[in-house]
């Protein structure tokens, strides 16, 4: 079913992480699956691994997002699914009031523009392939209504990383509606809290398996499937 679709994944740095655990289960779909970071040595290894494809990737540089769509183009001409995954800045510990806007800007660059630079690269290849699908992997830190994780409601205010979420949420509603002419579903979705670390499972942390679930779903929405949402598990969530 899933035969011939090419499937880019961003941020695949660790074993342990939802990449790697959505990069093995979209191959096991039958998906060309294509892996990157920012170290080549890094991502190599977990490419022999999983027996997919691997190639490096910064995707807050310019030149390195130009460089590998080139590399795309060049080996399959077109792309079917962009799972924007990379993100970072997780804050725990910062304050608002006296938080780094340097750090700010560059939990930005990479949770925000850099998802929109590889959406703004690749969308000449998107529009090439077949029921073209982007997913953007968010948080529910993000969001407004969360119960547990919403910004007026998580216990601590992990600024960089909460409102770099909340406007990759953004980002993907109004890209929802520019991309819909050209048949280009767009998705945010919140794997929920992950063990993706040794010892969070002790804090009440879901599976990695059950974390990629809803991104594995968007990733492989059919044609008449849904755009502009924010999910968790398959199921729509309150934003």
């Amino acid at each position: 079913m899933f035969e011939n679709r090419v499937v880019l994944i961003t941020g695949v740095s660790r074993d342990t992480g939802l990449g790697y655990e959505t990069a093995k289960r979209l191959k096991e779909l039958g998906l060309t699956v294509i892996i990157t970071a920012r170290n080549l040595n890094v991502v190599s290894n977990l490419g022999e691994k999983l027996g997919v494809e691997a190639k490096q990737l910064d995707i807050t540089d310019k030149e390195s997002v130009e460089n590998l769509v080139a590399s795309i183009t060049q080996q399959y001409g077109k792309l079917d699914v962009l799972i924007n995954n990379a993100g970072g800045y997780f804050d725990q510990d910062s304050d608002l009031l006296t938080v780094d806007i340097n750090f700010m800007k560059e939990a930005l660059d990479l949770n925000l523009f850099g998802a929109l630079r590889m959406i703004q690269s690749f969308i000449p290849l998107l529009k090439l392939g077949s029921n073209g699908i982007i997913v953007n992997v968010t948080s529910g830190i993000g969001s407004f209504s969360d119960p547990i994780f919403g910004l007026a409601n998580y216990y601590a205010d992990v600024p960089a990383f909460a409102i770099s979420k909340l406007a990759l949420s953004g980002l993907t509603v109004k890209l929802a509606k520019r991309l819909k002419e050209d048949q280009i579903k767009i998705n945010a979705v919140c794997p929920g809290f992950v063990a993706t670390t040794p010892g969070l499972e002790d804090y009440g942390a879901r599976s990695v398996t059950e974390g990629a679930n809803g991104i594995v779903w968007a990733a492989t929405l059919p044609k008449d499937g849904p755009t502009g949402g924010l999910f968790r598990d398959g199921q729509a969530i309150n934003w």
